[in-house]
């Protein structure tokens, strides 16, 4: 049956909003690490263990045989499955007694998120033409913008009003009753439809078959790995950034949560949509700026990000982050879209999880560790002011070197 024009809309918003869960429920940990930390004595190191290495543990594991499910099975209902169970798990964070309890339930956060993004971009692709993707891939963008304000907001309101137990339940709830209508109510469209080749590519191919055509496409290879060491900023902010204000200046988690999250609505809403308006506009003059974007993103981010972590009050701290933040974030879309119009309709699910396991080893679990550890290093030079030392040479690090990747990644881009 032929869909309404506006119902793949419907489905892009549902699927934002399961992004956006996904995020709300990964980060609201980074709003309640402060509390953790007080109640469980924990060190940084620690907290970098929780935030980073617990969640991508299982995330990456769940995520290939997830992923190479999502090019053969019902794509809709494995992401109504995934955002159930990492729901789940969510509330059953505010059960835990102790660091291994939690640990052990954000790996399950992690399994579950694991299953989601290749079943939810391959969707896309096959419900919006390529030349229309990348504007999808902002608006979906959208999704981790509001989910990590929403994260951090609501997560600061419940822990100061319930504590942060709570917190982690009362969010957790909402997903799995989206889980649930995104079942009902979302049809798996035909695979590959809007693809080159037609349906036929679409077709199932061996797993060895599909690795080996990954590993010889350049231009995916350039795109996955500039993305990883790119993200390195985008999580190194997203966990370390509500730490660092509890530190910095005389505010209480309930305001935190709340300042916070409007940066990342004032900086997260612009970012993510101009990034697609424009990979979009200079995609038709020359496809090498969906390389040269994101390149250019992780450069221009850096300053106002460094001031902001320099600033010793706090608007200036506010508003040079948000700044920080949007241009950041217009890398997200090119990126997102490159990938699934890189590779064939039946590789989509497998390169996106491909592309997560970078992501998570190296943006989340790695940069969160090395974050930890540099600021319990520095801590008895640099006191409270470690942390921001240590957050802004990761950054600087993944900005430097993901320039590098998209400069190289472009070249081998046709024109």
């Amino acid at each position: 049956m032929r869909e309404h024009p506006a119902y793949r809309y419907y489905v892009l918003a549902l699927l934002t909003l399961t992004l956006m869960f996904s995020v709300a429920d990964r980060l609201v940990l980074s709003i309640l690490l402060q509390d953790i930390k007080r109640d469980f004595a924990l060190s940084d190191s620690q907290l970098g263990l929780l935030a980073g290495f617990a969640f991508t543990l299982f995330y990456v594991i769940a995520g290939f045989p997830m992923a190479r499910l999502a090019d053969r099975a019902n794509r809709k209902s494995i992401v109504a499955a995934a955002l159930g169970f990492w729901s789940l798990m969510t509330a059953l964070s505010g059960a835990a007694v102790g660091f291994w309890s939690l640990f052990l339930a954000r790996i399950g956060v992690g399994m579950g998120e694991g299953g989601s993004g290749p079943s939810s971009q391959s969707l896309l692709a096959d419900y919006f033409r390529p030349k229309e993707l990348p504007r999808a891939m902002g608006f979906l963008t959208l999704g981790s913008t509001i989910g990590t304000a929403i994260g951090l907001m609501a997560g600061g309101l419940f822990a100061s009003l319930y504590g942060w137990r709570m917190s982690f339940i009362l969010l957790g709830i909402p997903g799995m009753l989206l889980g649930l209508l995104l079942f009902a109510t979302v049809r798996e469209p035909q695979r590959g439809r809007y693809s080159p080749g037609g349906t036929d590519s679409a077709t199932q191919r061996p797993l060895g078959a599909t690795v080996r055509s990954l590993l010889a496409n350049r231009a995916y290879l350039g795109l996955i790995v500039g993305y990883a060491v790119q993200i390195m900023i985008g999580y190194a902010i997203a966990i370390w950034m509500a730490p660092i204000m509890l530190r910095s200046f005389a505010l209480t988690t309930r305001e935190v949560g709340f300042y916070l999250g409007l940066a990342f609505v004032l900086g997260g809403i612009p970012g993510p949509i101009l990034g697609g308006v424009l990979g979009e506009w200079l995609s038709h003059r020359d496809v090498r700026w969906f390389a040269w974007i994101p390149g250019l993103a992780g450069i221009l981010c850096l300053p106002p990000l460094w001031l902001s972590l320099s600033a010793t009050t706090f608007w200036p701290f506010l508003g040079l982050f948000a700044l920080a933040y949007g241009i950041f974030l217009t890398s997200q879309a090119p990126i997102m879209s490159s990938i699934q119009n890189s590779v064939l309709p039946s590789e989509r699910g497998f390169a996106v999880a491909l592309a997560m396991l970078l992501n998570n080893f190296l943006g989340q679990a790695l940069s969160a560790a090395i974050i930890g550890r540099l600021s319990d290093f520095w801590h008895p030079t640099y006191g409270d002011f470690a942390l921001n030392l240590a957050v802004m040479a990761v950054c600087l690090a993944g900005g430097i070197i993901g320039f590098v990747v998209f400069a190289w990644t472009a070249r081998q881009m046709r024109r």
